[in-house]
């Protein structure tokens, strides 16, 4: 098995950069910003394993239910990985989430830091 946590630190990092000047420019409260990082951080996370699970199951085939009938077993393929993603996430996710929101944290307060 492949191990997603640092690919997936990785590939956040770029997102971090962008999300963390954005998000720490538009927070004032400490218990608004963290929830608002949390939620950017585990809206990635379920970004990412949806991505991950269209991946997997498009290399299934289109045997069993999901089937390509026409355009409706990709559609449908589509939709139940992002209810699988979020479920997922909601569930406790697999930790990807809680590193984008600790990186993206360290890096609110270095900008913080440096323009003090």
């Amino acid at each position: 098995m492949v191990a997603l946590a640092p690919f997936a630190a990785t590939a956040a990092l770029a997102a971090g950069k962008a999300l963390a000047g954005t998000v720490g420019a538009a927070l004032t409260s400490a218990p608004t910003a963290q929830s608002k990082v949390k939620k950017t951080a585990q809206d990635f996370e379920s970004m990412f394993l949806e991505h991950t699970l269209d991946t997997l199951n498009g290399a299934s085939g289109t045997e069993g239910p999901l089937g390509e009938n026409g355009t409706g077993g990709g559609v449908y393929r589509s939709m139940l990985n992002k209810e699988y993603a979020s479920s997922i996430v909601k569930s406790g996710g697999v930790g990807i989430g809680d590193q984008v929101m600790r990186e993206m944290l360290r890096m609110q307060e270095a900008a913080r830091g440096a323009a003090a």
